[in-house]
Order: C-alpha cells, then sequence, then structure tokens
C-alpha cells in the first residue's frame, strides 16, 4: 500500500493510534448525518480491520487521513468497489472527515490525490462518487475534484429506513486526456 501525499496531507496506513479519533467520529451525529446511525466503537475498531484486509487484498482501500504539519488524524479518503446492494459496479471515491477538519479544503486536497493514484497507478477507466441527495457539502467536494452529475445512476439505497438517507446521487469521472 503507498502512501499518498499532498502539500498538506498524508494519506497512510490505518495506525492503533487512530482508532480512538476514529471512534470518536464514528460516534458524531453531525459527521454521521449522511451515513445512518452512530458506531460503537467495537464497530468503528472492526471497521479498520476491514480496511486494512482490503488494502492487503488488492492495490486500493480507505487511507487514513493526517495532517502532516501536526500529525493529526483527521480522517479518510478513498477508493472502494460500490457496494454489492448498488444497482451498478465499478470504483467509488470517497471521504470522511471529523468535524474540525470541515471548511479548510482537505476533503478536496484528498480526494484529488485518490483520483490520481486511481487513473495513473491503477489505471481505472472511471471512478465513482455516491452520496445521499441532501449531503450537499461531498456534492461540492465531487464537483470541485471534476466530477459529473450522472441522473441516470441516481437510486434509492433500500438498506437504508424511509426518509433522507434513501435517495442518492451518483456522480462519475474518466481519466484526463492526455497528449
Amino acid at each position: 500500500m503507498a502512501d499518498l501525499n499532498t502539500d498538506r496531507l498524508l494519506l497512510r496506513r490505518w495506525q492503533d493510534s487512530d482508532l480512538e479519533p476514529w471512534a470518536a467520529m464514528n460516534a458524531d451525529p453531525e459527521v454521521r448525518k449522511h451515513l445512518g446511525p452512530a458506531l460503537t466503537r467495537e464497530q468503528s475498531d472492526a471497521s479498520v480491520g476491514r480496511f486494512l484486509a482490503e488494502f492487503d487484498r488488492r492495490d486500493h482501500g480507505w487511507w487514513a487521513v493526517e495532517v502532516r504539519a501536526t500529525g493529526d488524524f483527521i480522517g479518510f479518503a478513498g477508493l472502494d468497489e460500490v457496494e454489492d446492494d448498488t444497482p451498478f459496479d465499478g470504483v467509488e471515491i470517497g471521504w470522511r472527515l471529523a468535524r474540525p477538519a470541515w471548511g479548510q479544503g482537505y476533503a478536496t486536497e484528498a480526494a484529488r490525490a485518490v483520483l490520481a493514484y486511481g487513473f495513473d497507478t491503477l489505471g481505472l477507466p472511471e471512478i465513482l462518487a455516491v452520496t445521499t441527495a441532501t449531503n450537499f457539502r461531498s456534492q461540492a467536494v465531487m464537483r470541485r475534484i471534476g466530477m459529473t452529475r450522472a441522473p441516470e445512476h441516481d437510486f434509492d439505497d433500500l438498506t437504508a429506513p424511509k426518509g433522507p438517507l434513501r435517495p442518492n446521487v451518483v456522480y462519475r469521472k474518466t481519466p484526463p486526456v492526455r497528449p
């Protein structure tokens, strides 16, 4: 698993020291607003175990994100196979940051590094992004990184309860054309 570096961020393998701040993020109702119920500490820790196992099986997954200047863990970003219950296949980009890291351009910066890795290293023909229809902050990041809305792929997540978590929108991006 290769680390990814940006001007301000390090996207790296998960460490034991990430477990506590990751659990705090997953217990924060504002962070979980578009994701569903808060996770227990056990569920949160288990998710990191899955992230590490996925990276060991393939060349992509969810990197832990830290601020290079401080070494602070602020969340995750990465690539994953689209969920089995999604009505299409592909590789999805995603990110989740702790509230103190919001509004500083970190999600956009991390996402650009992940897109470059997906296209330049993995040679992916397309990268998708999925979020709830009401998650306007994530949709803004998707637009900032050059993704285009693909309404023909929008769907209702039938695993979510009826309400704002069910309608999902899809964005997509293909690799830049190189001369």
